[in-house]
């Protein structure tokens, strides 16, 4: 009986795939000298040109899984219209895409515009008329633009939704929907995101032919390279005293992402911070495009030691040298905190990531860990940091949360509140029936 062999057991660098020398100067500048294997599986079927949806752990290179064997196939620069167009959901993701692009193209002629909200568009318009071979923009942004008519659609042949499950998060269907709409039938469609959900599925199956399927690993699984542990704290305060214990061993903290919930949250921790720490900066969606943009460049260069950040930026931001990642929230939802956590652990380097939880948040982090199928190990809460007595004002806040998981597993349960609400309403209907006289004695 024959052998079987694996073809990928053969490949273990860049030649192998058989790319071009250009891009393998360009790979050689950058320091990339083995392939991952997300890459290894992807080239050979983008560059054939099949539809593919790609699933992997973030922070495997999936970006340069597929812009590796577009650069091959689109080559050189050629007319002024757009041959390849690649969607994300976020601005910071569009420049950081454009970047690994244009670093990537180094060798080549081949022209990058990069499209995107929060700025006015003539400029952006200017460089499409000069001419462009790739456009990676947000949803929103390219729609407007193609409605003004500020390129030419129907030259486009490829096709990537990268993130694409964040996008549906975001609420881009209509515009995704509207680009598959505009866009010529035939070309090629690629689909890349570290989970894959089923109204993801069900888009991708509304335009996609016939795609191959890579999965590296189960969908949503912690990268093998971030320890993962956990600290019980009851509240606002007590969960700040120990962010700054922790934040206060510099060498071993040196660069850290604090994901917080709500925008309300970073605001005044990362201003808490600001004060306290003289490397520190905070991030949301409200913030400016240019603040944003920024912040996350200092951060990058390491100038910023700690970004406090919304889910903004959980998603595909690529940051060398993450020691840290802090969940000083849990998240609700199961893939923000496998996005969160794969901020640190990249291109298979250590990384740490710690959650703190308060009782209410007990419910979310059982949810993670049963569909993570993992552990998170709790820490002892160190003697040395002061525990505060949760003020009334939270406390309630705390027990109302409660009262709306129980309702949601239990819709019979009427709340810690229902005997108080009881009674007023009796009262209420007892006054009602009342004579006059006797209610206005009552007011």
């Amino acid at each position: 009986m024959a052998k079987i062999v694996n073809p990928y057991f053969c490949i273990v660098n860049f030649e192998d795939l058989q790319l071009t020398r250009q891009l393998l100067n360009a790979l050689d500048e950058a320091g990339f000298s083995t392939p991952t294997e997300i890459q290894i599986k992807s080239i050979p079927i983008i560059r054939a040109g099949q539809d593919l949806i790609g699933i992997a752990q973030t922070g495997t290179g999936k970006t340069a899984a597929y812009l590796l064997p577009l650069l091959q196939v689109v080559k050189y620069a050629q007319g002024h219209a757009p041959r390849c167009l690649i969607l994300v959901p976020t601005k910071e993701l569009v420049l950081q895409v454009r970047d690994q692009l244009e670093q990537l193209s180094t060798y080549t002629d081949l022209r990058v515009v990069a499209l995107y909200g929060g700025v006015g568009p003539k400029t952006q318009i200017a460089q499409l008329a000069e001419g462009c071979d790739f456009i990676v923009s947000t949803p929103g942004r390219f729609v407007d633009l193609a409605l003004k008519e500020a390129f030419i659609i129907k030259k486009i042949k490829h096709l990537v939704l990268d993130e694409a499950d964040k996008m549906m998060d975001m609420g881009f269907f209509p515009q995704l929907r509207s680009v598959q709409e505009m866009m010529p039938q035939k070309k090629q469609n690629l689909l890349f995101s570290a989970t894959f959900p089923p109204r993801v599925e069900s888009l991708a199956a509304d335009f996609m032919l016939w795609p191959q399927r890579v999965e590296i690993t189960p969908q949503a699984t912690p990268v093998s390279t971030v320890k993962q542990v956990r600290y019980n704290a009851d509240n606002f305060k007590t969960k700040l005293n120990l962010l700054m214990h922790l934040l206060a061993k510099e060498e071993e903290f040196a660069r850290v992402l604090v994901f917080v919930r709500t925008r309300e949250l970073a605001t005044n921790i990362g201003k808490y911070l600001e004060r306290k720490i003289e490397s520190a900066r905070f991030i949301h969606s409200n913030k400016g495009q240019n603040t944003r943009i920024n912040a996350m460049n200092s951060f990058r260069k390491g100038e910023v030691r700690v970004l406090v950040s919304t889910d903004v930026c959980a998603r595909g931001i690529d940051v060398e040298g993450v020691t840290h990642v802090i969940n000083f929230s849990v998240p609700r939802v199961f893939e923000d905190y496998i996005h969160r956590i794969g901020r640190t652990g990249r291109a298979l380097n250590p990384g740490v990531a710690i959650t703190f939880v308060d009782h209410t948040e007990i419910i979310y982090l059982n949810r993670i860990i049963e569909k993570a199928e993992t552990k998170i190990p709790e820490v002892p809460f160190p003697a040395e940091v002061l525990q505060e007595e949760t003020p009334k004002g939270e406390r309630q806040l705390q027990a109302r949360e409660i009262d709306e998981q129980r309702k949601k597993a239990d819709p019979t349960f009427q709340g810690a509140f229902h005997e108080r609400k009881k009674k007023s309403v009796k009262r209420a209907e007892k006054l009602a029936k009342a004579p006059k006289r006797q209610r206005r004695k009552s007011r």
